[in-house]
């Protein structure tokens, strides 16, 4: 049995699907299963359903293959530090020990936005000293921090760790299943269904003068290649450590925008908007992935590039009355 926490989610139930095509239906998937995300799993083959909170429960005198830890509270708005350390922090640490007791791999997502503004680069150096100079712009992205600093202690200290555990700081995953996220969607998820109407795309415009002509940047990774590294962490179980996902490739959101218009047929036309203030002080202008470390430990396949993943997103799921993967 593959436990996969937030298996209903997004790269959740991505993940999920990408077992099946592997042939693999013993998967218990842990998370609340309401109409939408139930959504995500209808075409999906799973054992079970075990809600959040009876996890650990759950888990009492079982046996996995491996625990992969996608859930959380991922809300970069999130306030409620009780509840978004509950989620983020010590249920990963728990599952952390268990897996220790147990002998269980661990794979669980981490985040880019533990590199805050990106001020002190996007380096993926595991060594708790580097963790810990890292400086998040939210509590979502202190709390991925406090467990990533947490678990590359202990294994760094040498105390006993899992025969394998990997953290994955995700950069910006888009794709199908995404829907239910709403202000979480990928900005493209956001603005299609007004661009297949005709109607302009807005983008927010930078309000720094560094940022050159205003393009704000990320490194977009399709979640069908963030599924495809944790698959090849699980063949690889002699890797363990905290590894960077993304291309690599900083690619601008006007980019993401113009393919997105070429895969409908339509005519390029978008509008720049101010950053709303809710979001200054809080808002990342430019990531990019460096990948040196997991193509060091041994992952060559390639990523998608932005303009071939965009139209597959859009052709094969956006513009389809079903889009869900």
């Amino acid at each position: 049995m593959i436990l996969v926490t937030g298996g209903a989610g997004f790269i959740g139930s991505n993940l999920v699907a990408s077992l099946n095509e592997r042939g693999v239906s013993e998967i218990a998937v842990g998370d609340h299963l309401d109409d939408a995300k139930a959504r995500n799993l209808a075409k999906r083959r799973y054992a079970e359903i075990v809600a959040p909170d009876d996890i650990l429960r759950w888990l009492e005198g079982r046996k996995c293959e491996a625990i992969l830890h996608m859930g959380a509270i991922s809300s970069t708005t999130a306030t409620d530090e009780h509840a978004v350390m509950a989620a983020n922090f010590e249920l990963p640490l728990r599952l952390l020990e268990w897996c220790t007791e147990t002998k269980t791999p661990l794979i669980y997502a981490s985040s880019a936005a533990t590199y805050g503004d990106g001020s002190l680069g996007f380096d993926d150096d595991d060594a708790p000293q580097a963790l810990a100079r890292l400086m998040p712009l939210n509590l979502y992205g202190r709390s991925k921090a406090r467990f990533d600093v947490a678990t590359a202690a202990r294994a760094h200290a040498g105390i006993r760790m899992p025969p394998q555990w990997v953290g994955l700081k995700f950069f910006n995953v888009f794709g199908p299943n995404e829907y239910h996220k709403g202000d979480m969607r990928s900005v493209l998820a956001k603005v299609f269904p007004a661009a297949k109407k005709g109607e302009p795309v807005r983008l927010f415009r930078s309000d720094r003068p560094d940022i050159a002509g205003g393009e704000i940047v990320r490194d977009f990774v399709y979640v069908e290649d963030a599924a495809k590294v944790v698959l090849w962490l699980m063949d690889h179980p002699r890797v363990s450590g905290i590894y960077n996902v993304g291309t690599g490739k900083a690619r601008s959101f006007t980019d993401m925008m113009r393919a997105m218009l070429d895969a409908l047929g339509k005519k390029p036309e978008i509008e720049y908007i101010a950053i709303p203030k809710a979001l200054a002080g809080r808002y990342q202008y430019f990531t990019e992935a460096r990948m040196e470390r997991l193509r060091g430990a041994g992952y060559d396949a390639p990523f998608t590039p932005l303009e071939q993943a965009v139209e597959r997103y859009v052709t094969r799921y956006l513009n389809r009355d079903d889009p869900y993967r």
